[in-house]
């Protein structure tokens, strides 16, 4: 009897909201009849059509709301206002020509009104006899859903066909009507098989029919057709998970009470073992980075006209970009960053080419474990990438498939790195300014189309924000080095009116000293300061000239021992390899390289870690190497620090000595390269063309000189 109390006490709370609704429904559906007959547009076919059945809606729920849902007038009252919105139908086949391209249309049109005029008949078979009552709920029902399914068929049918200038009339429109119909074929479906009508989707009828009438009233002013309903994506992510979520929770509950109908103790262990096994599940997929990727991924296909939402993509690029800063990342891993968020990527390279168009590393943005050598990729790779902007898928180049011959100058370590996915190009005004290798996502697709647009695009924006930083950098390096001339210009100047005045003293000496003997080391010690002198003078002078004078073979055997024996009692410098080879240089300068890089790794390694010194040859030049086991340097500080003159990762450092070694070794015709790991140690190799290798190349020059005389004489 309590539990009957309880039931009983609920009943008043429902019919007071059941009333509710459907006084709201009468409200907005005579809202809606107001405003479609003040602003609703006069051309439109359904215009009266529509304001009839947002009256007939009104009228429907006013009289549920006050006599009941199930007495016979709010029954006529809801047939006729369906029998309007057949109506309205009608109308809009008209409107696109169908009546006379469809003829099916109208027998299906009549049938549906016949169908629906049963109502009435039917009220009276149930008023005659009680016995019936039964038979004629049941076939009310089956009419509601016949008409239902019926409309619900040509309004498909209807949009289907539309030509395109009408489907934006009919969007509003097609909305409401499918939304009544779907609403009416639901509840009518489960109140027949229930063999009862289910009050809460009852009572709720009418509001949903008040809210539908709105949109009629919406899609019939002249702004309502350009409305269009756009949620942006993270709403749709998040409602997608809700509903999850929701689907979740629904089978739950079906699965336990149908495991509860079975009885028993095995009904309840088996519902203990199912919500158990549920929740563990749930635990694993819903944090689960790949299961949100998936969803984002299919819903982005199945759901949109573009993978991208634009706005959100530039928005969250911006930011990413312009979060610069003290102690924020560097402009390089920003940029990284900013096209691997593009592609959900969790991880990327900055390649840039250095002088002779190889790539090296510059960046890495949560990569830490991928090994990159020093030359990342040859020249051929990064020309195709330039001359064609290419971007490249990975998985394309390691199946064979290829374009433009790219597939052969993709390195090896990037085929291996499973992980790697894409190469997009950096185009600044026609010119490669960087290749960024992007990680595969954790849900990995096939690039398209979009995302070769979009990557391409933001590739330029890239190159264009380093191209600046590039620019800027070079004018504040031209500006130090102004003041740098500026400061050496009266340098030098003291030196050489110094350099003057010893030689005058050294030639007055000569003459007017009476001491044989003091005179002598006068003279020795004057000229041997003259001459320091004058070398410190040349060797200024040559700072910035590209120059250097007195190129002659080299021994790089004996030059090495002469480091070796030079920082003797102050680091112990190692020969390790000692090849035979002669190089073409000056020497003078190329000890003065090798100084500076043998003092910059000393200062770099621990107290009794050794300097190495390495001598190998191939067939055309001769490298000496410089090898430490310090605290090594970073790929950015290598790219971009490295050999700046006035920067240096030493405190007090002037930062000239490795720009000034890579000068005099270019001068030189060689190159400097370097391979360095933090924490690992570093690898500077001087690379010189062999002595009879540059003879060969001398002496094809000078025939090809000597025979274009001859043929302009002949000529």
């Amino acid at each position: 009897m309590a539990g009957g109390r309880a039931v009983n006490g609920l009943e008043a709370p429902l019919q007071l909201v059941g009333f509710i609704a459907w006084l709201v429904g009468a409200v907005l559906s005579a809202g809606a009849m107001v405003w479609i007959w003040q602003n609703g547009e006069q051309a439109r076919p359904d215009r009266t059509s529509l304001m009839i059945a947002a009256g007939l809606s009104a009228l429907w729920c006013a009289i549920s709301a006050g006599l009941g849902p199930e007495h016979n007038a709010a029954i006529i009252a809801a047939m006729g206002r369906n029998l309007a919105l057949i109506a309205t139908l009608f109308c809009l086949f008209a409107a696109d020509g169908r009546t006379a391209s469809l003829k099916p249309v109208r027998p299906v049109i009549v049938a549906l009104v016949l169908v629906q005029l049963l109502q009435p008949l039917l009220l009276l078979v149930g008023a005659k006899g009680s016995g019936s009552a039964g038979m004629v709920f049941e076939a009310r029902m089956l009419i509601d859903m016949l008409v239902s399914i019926g409309v619900l068929m040509l309004l498909h049918n209807l949009y289907a066909g539309a030509a395109s200038g009408l489907r934006p009339v009919l969007r509003w429109t097609g909305i409401g009507l499918a939304g009544i119909f779907a609403y009416d074929l639901n509840l009518s479906t489960v109140a027949y098989l229930g063999q009862e009508m289910p009050s809460a989707l009852r009572d709720m009828r009418g509001l949903f029919a008040g809210v539908m009438a709105g949109l009629f009233a919406l899609g019939m002013s002249a702004a309502g057709p350009r409305v269009q309903f756009s949620p942006s994506r993270a709403v749709t992510f998040r409602t997608l998970s809700l509903l999850l979520i929701g689907g979740y929770l629904a089978g739950m509950v079906l699965v336990t009470k149908s495991l509860a109908l079975i009885g028993g103790d095995i009904a309840r262990a088996s519902q203990v073992v199912f919500v158990v096994i549920a929740v563990v599940a749930a635990a694993i997929a819903l944090p689960s980075p790949r299961m949100r990727a998936w969803l984002r991924v299919m819903a982005t296909k199945h759901l949109f006209q573009h993978r991208y939402d634009y706005r959100q993509e530039w928005m969250r690029f911006t930011r990413t970009i312009g979060h610069g800063g003290t102690g924020s990342a560097s402009l390089e891993e920003r940029v990284v960053k900013a096209l691997a968020d593009i592609t959900e990527s969790p991880a990327g390279l900055l390649l840039m080419p250095n002088e002779q168009a190889q790539l090296e590393l510059t960046a890495r943005w949560n990569w830490p474990t991928l090994a990159v050598p020093a030359v990342a990729a040859d020249f051929a790779l990064s020309g195709l990438l330039e001359q064609h902007n290419l971007i490249l898928a990975l998985d394309e180049a390691r199946a064979g498939i290829d374009h433009h011959g790219e597939a052969r100058e993709v390195p090896d370590w990037l085929c291996e790195a499973d992980d790697a996915w894409a190469l997009v190009p950096l185009i600044h005004f026609d010119r490669l300014v960087g290749v960024i290798v992007l990680a595969r996502p954790l849900h990995p697709r096939q690039l398209d189309w979009e995302d070769f647009d979009l990557l391409r695009v933001t590739g330029q924006q890239l190159a264009s924000y380093l191209a600046e930083q590039a620019g800027q950098q070079a004018l504040m390096d031209a500006s130090r080095f102004d003041e740098f001339n500026r400061r050496m210009a009266f340098v030098m100047h003291d030196i050489k009116n110094l350099v003057s005045q010893l030689s005058l003293l050294a030639a007055n000496a000569e003459k007017h000293a009476d001491n044989p003997a003091f005179r002598a080391d006068m003279l020795v010690t004057l000229r041997n300061s003259a001459d320091k002198l004058s070398a410190l003078l040349a060797r200024l002078g040559r700072y910035g000239s590209g120059q250097v004078n007195a190129i002659a073979p080299i021994a790089l055997v004996d030059l090495a021992r002469t480091i070796v024996d030079r920082f003797e009692g102050v680091h112990l410098v190692a020969l390790t390899r000692d090849t035979p080879v002669s190089v073409m240089g000056n020497r003078e300068a190329l000890e003065q390289a090798l100084i500076h890089l043998v003092q910059n790794a000393i200062d770099a390694s621990e107290a009794g870690m050794p300097v190495f010194l390495d001598v190998t040859a191939d067939a055309l030049h001769g490298a000496i190497d410089v090898v430490d086991s310090g605290k090594g340097m970073s790929p950015e500080f290598v790219r971009s620090g490295l050999f700046k003159p006035f920067v240096s990762s030493k405190s007090g450092g002037f930062g000239i000595g490795a720009f000034e070694a890579r000068e005099l070794v270019k001068a030189m015709g060689g190159r400097i390269a370097v391979e360095s790991r933090e924490g690992l140690g570093t690898r500077f190799s001087i690379v010189l063309p062999q002595a009879n290798a540059a003879r060969l190349f001398g002496a094809q020059e000078n025939d090809q000189l000597d025979q274009q005389p001859r043929h302009q004489e002949a000529s």
